[in-house]
């Protein structure tokens, strides 16, 4: 069905994503922080305000809340044993096959294009720091699809950064 009359949830989607990364110990700050890092080896000019305010433009896209959404929402019902076998000891054991993870989060890396992309290959391959965490998190709650995320939305924000500095 297709409700003409449907107004996109903007705010309602958005609080819903800061919401559950703050439950995953994720902020919009570390998110910053993270492609500050990433990209300020390449731009001496770099201010982690500027990585701030690109961020938050990032997380205001709803290529990203919606990807966001749904990954996050899968984690959830994956920790609480609400999803169907097989897919719950999928998703529970982060299988390395799965890949709809990695798909979830490229929707959002390729927001900025190949940049963008070749930066969540890099993170995806390299986890370090609150990725890595959340990517050997605990072994009762699911965090496949949120160490994807933040790694596209960190790459996301530095393809952006990228964009504007070239």
């Amino acid at each position: 069905m297709n409700n003409k009359n449907f107004k996109f949830p903007d705010t309602a989607a958005y609080n819903f994503v800061i919401s559950g990364l703050k439950e995953k110990g994720i902020s919009l700050e570390d998110i910053a922080d993270m492609a500050y890092d990433l990209q300020s080896v390449f731009f001496d000019n770099l201010t982690k305000e500027e990585m701030m305010k690109n961020t938050i433009n990032v997380m205001h896209k709803r290529e990203v809340l919606n990807n966001a959404m749904v990954g996050l929402e899968l984690d959830r019902l994956a920790s609480q044993g609400l999803l169907k076998e097989p897919l719950e000891s999928i998703v529970m054991n982060d299988s390395g096959v799965f890949g709809v993870d990695e798909g979830i989060a490229l929707n959002i890396a390729n927001i900025y294009g190949t940049i963008g992309v070749t930066n969540y290959g890099f993170i995806d391959r390299d986890k370090t720091g609150k990725i890595k965490a959340l990517d050997e998190g605990k072994d009762d709650i699911s965090n496949t699809f949120i160490d994807d995320i933040v790694g596209a939305i960190v790459s996301a924000v530095s393809a952006k950064t990228a964009h504007e500095h070239n």
